[in-house]
């Protein structure tokens, strides 16, 4: 890949890995997606704050966790894409029993991390595909229970390079959203549960995995949730919305619905960006038209 000059000058500063016009399809779950103008993935904190300073308000700037809820144009992305590397994906233990993880760390490892340490509530996150950061930008949770539920704080920084510490209960949290800044980029955060029988904990994640598993598609090239359920506007589902709305054959090229749960979409014969937007689209006038409901995606999109 042939890096600009002012990428390339950058690239000689620091030992993290920058490209220009990098692939992005294989970086997330639907497996869609063109180039981005710039990808980086900075292995320290050192070489983040420096290219916030020199391209954070120079370019528009995407994070991107594990690709688990978002779907990408198959056009280039005219700004920087930043996946932290894996030293953002540390996890400890304090003597109080506060967990601190890296925004990288996928929910999975830090509930299994509160289970070797005998520490409940984290069970949930066994069964959220993402990562800490995601988690907590989009409050995400599952089987009423959600992130803001054992958050205690968060390190961020900001499109500058500063870094500074936000205390959860000085964010307001709804469903699958807060109050935080877009500008921000999280860092790592502290969680707090309580000591619980390990075996119980073992048995409250197999619980909830064999529930996840018996409802949601797994192994399968989808995005999670595609709509988020209108908790303001309806006492139903958003899978029951689509399900009295929607032809649930419905295709659009490689995009299809899913014959499991009709609220996730998946990519079965090579899907491009086209065809899965389509699909979004038509399920949404498709509920609307319907119901008179708006739904509001779940999923984010990069284009």
């Amino acid at each position: 890949m042939i890096l600009s000059k002012e990428v390339k000058e950058f690239s000689n500063e620091v030992s993290s890995k920058i490209y220009s016009d990098y692939n992005l399809k294989k970086s997330n779950w639907f497996n869609i997606g063109g180039k981005t103008k710039i990808y980086f993935k900075p292995d320290n904190l050192a070489d983040l704050i420096l290219f916030l300073k020199r391209f954070g308000n120079k370019e528009k700037i995407h994070i991107l966790g594990a690709g688990s809820n978002t779907l990408i144009s198959d056009k280039t992305f005219d700004g920087a894409v930043i996946k932290l590397g894996k030293n953002f994906s540390n996890i400890s233990i304090l003597p109080s029993g506060i967990i601190v993880a890296g925004s990288a760390c996928l929910d999975k490892k830090l509930s299994d991390f509160a289970l070797e340490n005998e520490i409940g509530n984290f069970e949930f996150l066994a069964c959220i595909p993402g990562t800490v950061g995601g988690g907590i930008r989009m409050n995400a949770g599952c089987f009423n229970k959600e992130f803001k539920d054992i958050l205690i704080s968060i390190q961020a920084i900001d499109k500058n390079g500063k870094v500074l510490t936000i205390p959860a209960n000085e964010v307001i949290f709804n469903y699958r959203k807060n109050n935080l800044s877009e500008n921000l980029i999280f860092l790592s955060a502290s969680f707090r549960g309580e000591k619980k029988d390990k075996n119980k904990i073992k048995k409250e994640i197999l619980r909830l995995k064999n529930k996840k598993d018996g409802t949601q598609p797994t192994k399968i090239k989808t995005s999670g949730s595609t709509f988020k359920n209108p908790i303001n506007q309806s006492d139903k589902k958003v899978w029951e919305l689509i399900k009295e709305s929607v032809p649930l054959d419905t295709s659009f090229g490689g995009a299809y619905i899913s014959d499991k749960h009709c609220n996730f979409f998946v990519n079965k014969n090579n899907a491009s960006f086209e065809d899965m937007n389509k699909l979004i689209k038509f399920v949404e006038e498709s509920v609307k038209k319907k119901t008179g409901i708006v739904l509001e995606k779940e999923i984010k999109i990069l284009e």
